[in-house]
């Protein structure tokens, strides 16, 4: 499985319009793409920043819509008022979903770097000591890891019922991250909270 993320500034007065061009315009024409698996939107209103994302059956479905996504990401920045979004394509390396996430969903997105030569062993660790220990924290819904193995570059979503039990989980997940990253050491580039707007990814557990 795969997947394309598109991250772009909104000005805040234009972020609902840039809600309802995703989920209103984009979602029904990428979902009619084939091996399109489905689309997910994070949104963090303070800032603006939000982050679209689609998944693919296969690395080729990802490549062959790369010109008509092309076509719908400006128009959806110009509905945002943003200007250069930033595109990133992964592979979506683990994926466990306790349960769907609802209306009041909230993500935490870590991004890291590790040796690309290492990304095996990041994963087989990440899947075999991480996901094991999440359905024990309250409100936890789901996760996503998701890896560049060109650049070593990876980006961890991390899905909770409301933005209360994702601040509860804050001091163990910090701990559970930093210890972590030690171990595989990978270098811990940024960690950020959104609001999750729209949640219509069908990808299967991938653990």
């Amino acid at each position: 499985m795969y997947a394309r993320s598109t991250t772009l500034t909104a000005d805040p007065e234009r972020m609902d319009d840039g809600i309802a061009e995703v989920r209103d315009t984009v979602m029904p024409a990428v979902l009619d793409m084939d091996g399109c698996t489905g689309l997910s939107m994070l949104c963090d209103r303070d800032s603006g920043r939000c982050i679209v994302t689609t998944a693919w059956e296969t690395e080729e479905a990802m490549a062959r819509t790369r010109d008509r996504v092309a076509m719908l990401r400006d128009n959806t920045a110009t509905r945002f008022g943003s200007a250069s979004p930033q595109v990133q394509e992964w592979e979506i390396a683990a994926l466990h979903r306790l349960h769907h996430a609802g209306d009041d969903a909230c993500a935490r997105v870590t991004w890291s770097r590790t040796d690309p030569d290492r990304a095996e062993q990041v994963i087989d660790a990440f899947r075999t000591t991480i996901v094991p220990r999440m359905d024990d924290v309250p409100g936890f819904c789901s996760l996503s890891m998701m890896i560049d193995r060109h650049s070593g570059l990876g980006s961890l979503t991390t899905v909770y019922d409301d933005r209360s039990a994702m601040e509860a989980a804050g001091d163990d997940m910090r701990r559970m991250r930093e210890e972590f990253t030690r171990q595989m050491r990978m270098e811990l580039v940024d960690v950020q909270s959104y609001d999750v707007v729209l949640h219509h990814l069908r990808v299967p557990e991938l653990v």
